[in-house]
Order: C-alpha cells, then sequence, then structure tokens
C-alpha cells in the first residue's frame, strides 16, 4: 500500500471541500474537483510550494500549528483532525511482524452463550469470530470464517437483508480505516483493501474518500426472508484485554412487532427452520474461530482471483 499516507489524506480531502464552502468564487474552469493546491496554502497560511511538498511526501513533519490550520481549512472534525494528526506524526512502524492470531475469550463465548439475543464477536479486521445461534438465523453471513466488510459489499443477499445498506456502507468503511490508523501496510489490511477494491466500484470510492469515524449505527433496520421486517437495536461493547475486538448484540423490547419477531426467528431457529446455525445442531452452542494470518482462506474468490 502507498507509503505517502499523508499526502494521500492531505489530497483526498482537499477535493471535497468546494471553493464556496470556505468563501472562495467558484466560477471560472476548475479542472480539479474542490479546492486547488495554492487556495489551501493560502487560507493555511503557508507558502505553496510547502503545502506541496507534503502532498508529493518530500516534507512529513508538519507542526502542530500547520496541520491545525490545514484541518480547518479543510472542515475536519475532531475526529478527522485527530487522523490528520496521527499521519503527521506516526508511530515507529513494526516491520516483519505477523498478524496476532484473535483468540476469543473464554468469558465472552459464555456470555454469547447464555444471552437470549443475537450476539457475535467482530475482530481488528471485521472477522466474525464468534457467533450465538439467533445471530446466524439472523444472517448466514453471521458466523465464523465471514468478513463483514467483504459479506457487505460483495454478497447481494448480505446487501438485500440490510435495509439501510447504501447508508451503512460509508460508516463500516470509515470504522475500518479508523481502526486500521497508519497501519495500512499490514499484510491482512493490504489483501483486503486490495480484494474489495478491485471487485467493488463502491467500496473503492468510499475508500479513496479517506473518511474516519463517520459513527456507528446505533439501530438496523434488516428484511429477513422468514420473519420480515426488523428493527434492532445495536450495542457494541469492547472486549477487555484484546486488540480492538468487539462484541455486537442486537436486541429489541420484548413486546414490540420487531421483539415478537425475533422470538419468532428464535423459534424457528431452534426447530430446524431457521436460515441456518453455528455449531452442531440442537446443541445451542456458541461457535468460534481463532483467527490468524489465515483467515482469509474462508473467503469467496473474488473476481481475477486465481486462488482454488
Amino acid at each position: 500500500m502507498a507509503e505517502n499516507q499523508l499526502g494521500e489524506y492531505l489530497r483526498a480531502r482537499r477535493e471535497l471541500v468546494r471553493p464556496q464552502d470556505v468563501g472562495l468564487p467558484a466560477s471560472g474552469v476548475r479542472r480539479v474537483p474542490g479546492l486547488r493546491r495554492e487556495e489551501v496554502a493560502l487560507l493555511a497560511g503557508i507558502s505553496s510550494d510547502y503545502y506541496l511538498r507534503l502532498e508529493q511526501g518530500r516534507d512529513r513533519n508538519p507542526s502542530v500549528q500547520v496541520v491545525e490550520s490545514l484541518a480547518r481549512v479543510l472542515q475536519l472534525d475532531e475526529p478527522a483532525t485527530q487522523h490528520l494528526m496521527q499521519l503527521a506524526a506516526p508511530a515507529p512502524r513494526r516491520r516483519g511482524q505477523r498478524p496476532r492470531r484473535e483468540v476469543v475469550p473464554p468469558g465472552t463465548l459464555r456470555l454469547l452463550d447464555r444471552i437470549g439475543t443475537p450476539g457475535y464477536v467482530e475482530g481488528r479486521y471485521f472477522d466474525v469470530l464468534a457467533a450465538n445461534p439467533l445471530a446466524t438465523a439472523l444472517s448466514p453471513n453471521l458466523a465464523p470464517g465471514h468478513n463483514r466488510l467483504r459479506d457487505l459489499f460483495l454478497d447481494p443477499a448480505e446487501q438485500a437483508l440490510n435495509a439501510e445498506w447504501p447508508a451503512v456502507a460509508p460508516m463500516i468503511v470509515a470504522r475500518f480505516r479508523e481502526a486500521v490508523g497508519t497501519d495500512t501496510d499490514d499484510e491482512r489490511v493490504e489483501r483486503l483493501v486490495g480484494e474489495l477494491s478491485l471487485a467493488s466500484d463502491r467500496f473503492r470510492t468510499l475508500w479513496a474518500r479517506h473518511d474516519v469515524n463517520l459513527g456507528s449505527p446505533h439501530t438496523t433496520r434488516m428484511r429477513h426472508p422468514q420473519v420480515g421486517e426488523l428493527e434492532l437495536d445495536m450495542e457494541k461493547l469492547s472486549v477487555v484485554g484484546t486488540d480492538r475486538m468487539m462484541l455486537v448484540l442486537l436486541h429489541a423490547d420484548a413486546g414490540s412487532p420487531a421483539g415478537e419477531r425475533l422470538a419468532l426467528l428464535a423459534s424457528l431457529a431452534a426447530s430446524g427452520s431457521g436460515s441456518g446455525s453455528v455449531g452442531e445442531p440442537g446443541d445451542g452452542a456458541v461457535a468460534a474461530v481463532q483467527a490468524g494470518p489465515r483467515a482469509d482462506r474462508a473467503r469467496r474468490p473474488g473476481p481475477g482471483d486465481t486462488r482454488p
């Protein structure tokens, strides 16, 4: 993946700011979308040559004052400004390290088994590491071995299931970029982003925006093929003692229409009529996978993929 992360971010955000957004006239022919480099430099109070060096990666250590000025001109919110700060002063890279295996704590697995609501564990690469049977009844893709990014962008059935997929797509890409931070040369990140960029125009466009932290949906609307429309509350809880592992819970009030349909889905799943189950049939067990460098082997091939 490209080394000039600071320059890429500045260029991507510059192209999203219209001249009228910063009080400049929008008249005349403009060869580039958004602001010109010299306009950003003028508004930030730095020389055009210095800003050009920043975008080209010939200067990668701007002062805090310069970064703050650029954030103001580019109209970055607080999370985006912090991301820019990280790119301008990245932590030392740890080269040569293979991705660590992701092991779900036993207590988290027991909790998934005991709760009466769909739940799954999402890893740092947005892999599904563990799930209970009700989560898999909600979507067959909520099962170990699946990746949430890959399924949301490459699986039409998953997109049809998520009623608000067009609005959710930018959020999940922004969350992934924020989770990745400056570690875009991570071997697993490179493979996943490369695969999705080749296979999905929508992902490629969203990834090029360099958005971070657009928020996370607190509710999710699903069109389930068996029980109909479900509007569920979504809770994402950090799993203590892990590297960015999240416990995701989907629930609804018992007396609500969604709650009644969720109860019906649980009954269908228990009787073997649901859309799928993880673990052995009828045992109610949570399935888990300890994901590591080989996690991508379970993926579906993308266009141009020559691997069996």
